[in-house]
């Protein structure tokens, strides 16, 4: 009898780990509920390995905690996730800035002033997926400049981690919109030729949760009403 399964038998590990990112950015894993891998191995008729080795992987990350004898559970993002997560971006993003500073030239910059006016245009279109995506390719210009690939995989994980868990369909426009500011102040202090007041700006500015705090608090907390209302009875949805 075939068995409807959705990996291949290629990087089985791999396809299992992002079989599971998937159903978390979508929301079929949600934070806290729990995954039984007995389950998923009779219904995809695959071996424990692959996906004890997934899993493994995730809980590295911080996606899951696995719990002996217990199972699997999907981390919730707690505050404390969220303020650990901007202080380890934060210091990675402005260690690259100031370390890579002699390869971040007018090309870089003009790369990135257009990428920030495409985040804001999206905005304009109320399109939170370009935005995000937009947000993402502007910190990767100087990112994709370092060599120190186990640095610039963390910040994508914590990154992950912030955004896609799950992918959110809202934003704060006026966050956004401040953050599109102190984009173009950072490029500023680029084109002046000061890296060292460009990465501390990314550092303790643009990265620092006690500076963000205000936005923070009211994203996080919109999105949980959000969920409630989507979750309700009623069944009510986004206007």
């Amino acid at each position: 009898m075939a068995v409807d399964c959705p990996f291949s038998v290629v990087s089985l590990r791999q396809q299992v780990y992002d079989y599971l990112r998937g159903q978390m950015n979508r929301g079929e894993l949600r934070p806290g509920s729990t995954i039984n891998i007995k389950d998923m191995s009779a219904r995809f008729g695959i071996s424990l390995t692959p996906l004890r080795e997934a899993l493994l992987q995730l809980e590295t990350e911080g996606f899951v905690t696995i719990f002996p004898r217990k199972g699997i559970v999907v981390n919730p993002l707690s505050e404390d996730d969220i303020r650990h997560a901007y202080e380890v971006i934060g210091a990675l993003e402005a260690a690259v800035v100031f370390n890579e500073r002699a390869k971040i030239k007018s090309t870089e910059t003009v790369r990135m002033r257009h990428l920030n006016g495409l985040m804001r245009e999206a905005l304009e279109r109320q399109d939170f997926t370009t935005f995000y995506d937009h947000n993402i390719a502007f910190h990767n210009v100087y990112l994709d400049l370092s060599n120190n690939d186990r640095l610039v995989r963390t910040v994508m994980i914590l990154k992950q981690r912030l955004y896609d868990f799950p992918r959110r369909e809202g934003f704060v426009k006026e966050w956004e919109i401040t953050s599109t500011g102190e984009h173009e102040r950072f490029i500023e202090l680029l084109e002046s030729g000061d890296a060292k007041e460009a990465s501390d700006y990314m550092r303790d500015v643009h990265w620092s949760f006690d500076v963000q705090r205000p936005w923070i608090h009211r994203y996080y907390q919109e999105l949980e009403r959000d969920d409630a209302v989507r979750s309700s009875p009623a069944g009510g949805s986004r206007s």
